[in-house]
């Protein structure tokens, strides 16, 4: 009896370990956190993470065995997602955890911040009270096929690397607030020093769209909200 309770133990352990392996991977936790944005191709996938296609593909290799991510073809293509909405939900539990227990999380942060002149984040409830009294533009600066799979209701799009040639369809009157994936991601960082250098008031959100549903907000899914071209006389 002894034996046959010890091999049941040590089999459903070796199963949760398939998940522990498969995150012992920087590069493939990364690109769990780009699959928590929306479906991608391996092609986007590799671009984003800054990866060889071999090398992506062999990660999402190893994801897909664990089964936290899934696939399907489309013709020539290969497109990620998530398995389970569960493993964003996970992926956000181990990022609080790590800032929770390792300072180097924190202090990596600190100085990745400092040396781009101190940029201040928006907290969530001054932000909501800003966007209640239509006080702000809400700037979403990731690709668009991520702010079409989910973003923050009254948002408008303009992907990181458009936002110099239209910097034109912003007011200058208003705050404005750029997010991204969350915390970790550079976008909204890169947007509000650009913003700034352009004599725009602009403030990083550090909430991704999945901390913004997980604190129990909704968001809004599908096509582009995009601001409209102002005449010479507005600008």
């Amino acid at each position: 009896m002894a034996t046959r309770n010890r091999r049941y133990k040590t089999a459903i352990y070796e199963q949760f370990a398939r998940i522990g392996k498969a995150i012992s991977n920087p590069s493939r936790l990364e690109l769990l956190d780009l699959l928590c944005q929306g479906p991608r191709t391996v092609e986007a996938l590799a671009k984003e993470a800054g990866l060889g296609l071999a090398n992506t593909s062999q990660q999402l290799k190893a994801l897909r065995e664990a089964r936290l991510i899934s696939a399907e073809k489309n013709g020539l293509f290969v497109t990620y997602q998530m398995a389970d909405q569960r493993v964003c939900q996970f992926f956000r539990s181990l990022r609080s955890l790590a800032e929770a227990q390792l300072a180097e999380v924190r202090e990596i942060t600190r100085c990745f911040l400092e040396s781009r002149e101190a940029l201040q984040p928006v907290d969530r409830e001054g932000l909501l009270a800003k966007v209640r009294a239509g006080a702000v533009t809400v700037l979403d600066v990731r690709p668009s096929e991520e702010y079409r799979a989910g973003h923050l209701p009254g948002a408008i799009s303009i992907p990181l690397k458009e936002l110099e040639r239209r910097l034109a369809d912003l007011p200058r009157q208003r705050e404005i607030v750029a997010y991204c994936r969350g915390p970790y991601c550079v976008l909204a960082v890169e947007a509000v020093q650009i913003l700034k250098a352009r004599g725009f008031t602009a403030f990083r959100l550090e909430d991704g769209v999945q901390d913004w549903q997980a604190r129990g907000y909704r968001l809004a899914v599908g096509e582009e909200s995009t601001p409209r071209p102002r005449s010479r006389r507005q600008i």
